[in-house]
């Protein structure tokens, strides 16, 4: 099995803004505290299932906000948390809903470039029902993220911790947390279609593994289903710009595959998203295999209703890393502390 994030190493005095943002990735900070941007920043592009233009914008927001999705078309800018609890829908991307029946669709590329990002409040403007789905990966979201700035936030960040194994199960599929000391993901997949095949991938989310190996990998489809999902009104705006598709043997993107196993990239991609909804960032391991958005969700609601399965804690987590202790910085007048956006 391919294993990432093992043995990168990154050198404090070289890594870019102050030492406080030499981040062991996504949940793996001892003492942490919450970051959002440090400045407006705005994106258009096309919705992959409806195909309409859609514009987004990311707007900082106070400590303990979170991530919400407001939708600037709808009557009164309709807010919808991206919550677990807020999934209303996991055929073919993750759609979340508010009870008054406004909903965003494909938040699970945006989600992980901010889980990857160590973004936790966030103002997400769209004037549409759908993310835009940019390239079909994360990357765009990352470059957003990075052009904005981070700044730091008078407030612990909660990290969840997975106390005991939870799994889920459909099919041939299956999803599971189970505890360990940093945030790591593993997935299998298996299609038919001999350009996909079998692949298998674990990586451990530090030291930037996120921005640098699982990022760039672009959502997939296959030719063969085009027509159907077409009639299903679904996909209407993909294309070989923002996915990779898949016929047999052949990729038929011109620049063929950025990754010799880009299709299980593109599934932890997914994972990292869909897991953020967990309000925080995780301390334990995912395994997939098989598995997609509907079973996440359903691991995270099996996790969340046995309170012996997991607790949240406040800016503490036990890795060597950490042990350093931040460095000193200097604050500005809101109490931020400006930082690179480190993915």
């Amino acid at each position: 099995m391919n294993h990432l994030g093992q043995d990168e190493n990154t050198n404090p005095d070289t890594a870019a803004g102050p030492r406080l943002d030499r981040l062991a990735d996504l949940a793996t900070e001892m003492n942490a505290v919450q970051r959002t941007l440090a400045r407006a920043v705005t994106c258009m592009g096309i919705a992959l299932h409806s195909g309409e233009k859609v514009s987004l914008a990311l707007r900082p927001a106070p400590a303990d906000t979170g991530i919400i999705f407001r939708r600037t078309d709808l009557p009164g800018c309709a807010d919808i948390p991206a919550n677990w609890e807020h999934v209303v829908d996991t055929n073919m991307c993750t759609t979340l809903g508010a009870g008054d029946g406004a909903r965003i669709g494909t938040v699970e590329h945006l989600m992980a470039a901010l889980a990857g990002c160590h973004v936790d409040n966030v103002i997400v403007e769209v004037n549409g029902p759908e993310v835009p789905v940019m390239d079909g990966s994360a990357h765009p979201f990352v470059f957003l993220i990075e052009c904005a700035g981070l700044v730091e936030q008078d407030a612990p960040r909660p990290v969840l911790e997975v106390l005991k194994p939870v799994k889920v199960a459909a099919g041939d599929g299956y999803a599971e947390l189970t505890p360990a000391d940093v945030f790591s993901v593993a997935f299998e997949i298996d299609f038919d279609q001999s350009a996909v095949s079998r692949q298998e991938i674990s990586v451990n989310l530090v030291n930037g593994t996120f921005k640098n190996e699982i990022a760039r990998a672009r959502t997939f489809g296959f030719i063969n289903e085009v027509e159907q999902l077409h009639a299903a009104g679904l996909a209407l705006g993909g294309s070989l710009d923002n996915a990779v598709v898949v016929d047999g043997e052949t990729i038929l993107n011109e620049g063929g595959l950025r990754y010799d196993n880009e299709f299980v990239r593109h599934k932890v991609l997914d994972a990292v998203g869909d897991l953020y909804l967990a309000g925080a960032p995780i301390k334990g391991r995912y395994l997939g295999v098989r598995a997609g958005h509907a079973l996440t969700n359903r691991l995270l609601r099996v996790l969340f209703a046995d309170t012996s399965a997991w607790r949240m804690e406040k800016g503490r987590m036990e890795n060597d890393e950490a042990r350093s202790g931040p460095a000193a910085s200097v604050r500005n007048a809101a109490g931020e502390t400006p930082v690179a956006a480190t993915a």
